[in-house]
């Protein structure tokens, strides 16, 4: 059996990369970093913006709902909490139905 080489994937992209990828200037991000609270990368000691994959996957919905829906800053800001607040609330039905089994297995003790 042939040996295979680990496929290496990057875990940061600087902003020059990022910029690229979405087609747009590095301004135009900094701009929705200080719009967008949610979009924060890490920093190094220098200021130089580390990208992760969560990060660009933020910025893919950013960037979809002001250039591709026509949402304003201000609409896209809303959309992006609905999405949170309705994703929040699936994960707390699922957490009070774990509560509930878990409840009746410590009244069956």
């Amino acid at each position: 059996m042939p040996y295979k080489e680990k496929e290496i994937t990057k875990k940061y992209f600087t902003i020059g990369e990022v910029a690229q990828k979405f087609e747009i200037n590095t301004s135009q991000l900094r701009f929705w970093e200080s719009e967008f609270e949610i979009l924060n990368p890490k920093k190094n000691k220098k200021g130089s913006r580390k990208y992760r994959l969560n990060d660009i996957e933020i910025i893919k919905k950013i960037h979809d709902l002001l250039k591709k829906d026509g949402f304003t800053i201000e609409g896209a800001k809303k959309e992006l909490t609905r999405k949170n607040i309705s994703s929040d609330k699936k994960i707390i039905n699922q957490l009070e139905k774990v509560k509930e089994k878990l409840i009746g297995i410590k009244n069956k003790i």
